[in-house]
C-alpha cells in the first residue's frame, strides 16, 4: 500500500497544480455567491476525480492489471502510450504560451462566473478535473498504477482516496484563504490569480513534462 502511495504522489501533485481551475475558483471567491460557490467547486472537483478513477478501476480489474503480483505487460505499454501523450501535451502547452507583451487569453466561460449557480459551479469543476485532457491522462495513469500494484480492493480505494485529496489541494487553498483571511483575502487571491494567469502555460508544460517522463519511465520498466 505504501508503495502504491509513493507511486501516485507526484501524479496527485500534478493534478493539484492546475492553474486554470485555481483561477476559476478564485474568480468565484470574489463573486456574490462566494461562500457557496467556492466550496461547491471543491466538491465538484473531487467528484470528477472519483468518477473517472472509478471507471478506470472497473475496466482495469477485468482486464487483469496484475500478473502474479506484478503489473501486467499491457499496463506497461499503456503507460508508455500515456507518457508519450503527456509529453506531446507538454510541448503543445509550451508552444502555446503567450509571448512578451501578449495578453493572456482566458476561456470565455470565465466571464460568466459571477452568474454561476452552486450546481453549475460544481459541474464546471467536475469537467475541469475529470474531462480536461491533462487531468484525464493523469487520473488514468494514477488509477492504472494503483490497480497494477495487486493490493486489495479496499486498499486501492484508500490509496485512490488519498490521491483525490492531494489532487484537490490546489483548488482548496484559495477557499481556505477566503474563509480564513477575511478582508485581506481579496488582495491575496487577486495576486494569486494574476500570477497563475501569466504563468499558466509554463507551469502546465513543466508539470506535464516531468510527470509524462515519469509515467513513460514506469511503462518502460514494466514491459
Amino acid at each position: 500500500m505504501l508503495d502504491a502511495l509513493g507511486q501516485i504522489l507526484p501524479i496527485g501533485i500534478g493534478v493539484a497544480l492546475s492553474p486554470m481551475p485555481i483561477i476559476a475558483v478564485v474568480l468565484m471567491l470574489v463573486s456574490a455567491r462566494a461562500r457557496v460557490n467556492g466550496p461547491m467547486f471543491m466538491v465538484g472537483w473531487l467528484l470528477g476525480m472519483i468518477v473517472v478513477g472509478g471507471i478506470v478501476f472497473l475496466l482495469a480489474g477485468p482486464a487483469g492489471a496484475t500478473d502474479h503480483g506484478q503489473p501486467a505487460t499491457w499496463v506497461g505499454w499503456f503507460k508508455i502510450a500515456l507518457g508519450a501523450l503527456l509529453l506531446l501535451l507538454a510541448v503543445k502547452q509550451f508552444r502555446g504560451r503567450p509571448h512578451e507583451g501578449e495578453e493572456v487569453a482566458m476561456p470565455k466561460w470565465m466571464a460568466a462566473i459571477d452568474s454561476f449557480t452552486p450546481v453549475k459551479s460544481a459541474g464546471i469543476a467536475a469537467l475541469l478535473s475529470g474531462v480536461n485532457p491533462k487531468n484525464l491522462l493523469l487520473i488514468i495513469a494514477a488509477a492504472t498504477t494503483i490497480a497494477a500494484t495487486g493490493i486489495s480492493g479496499v486498499e486501492q480505494a484508500a490509496v485512490y482516496g488519498v490521491f483525490c485529496l492531494i489532487g484537490t489541494i490546489g483548488v482548496a487553498i484559495p477557499v481556505v484563504v477566503y474563509f480564513s483571511l477575511g478582508d485581506r483575502a481579496p488582495a491575496v487571491l487577486g495576486r494569486m490569480q494574476t500570477w497563475m494567469a501569466k504563468e499558466n502555460a509554463v507551469i502546465m508544460s513543466v508539470i506535464i513534462l516531468v510527470i509524462g517522463a515519469k509515467v513513460l519511465g514506469d511503462g518502460l520498466s514494466t514491459v
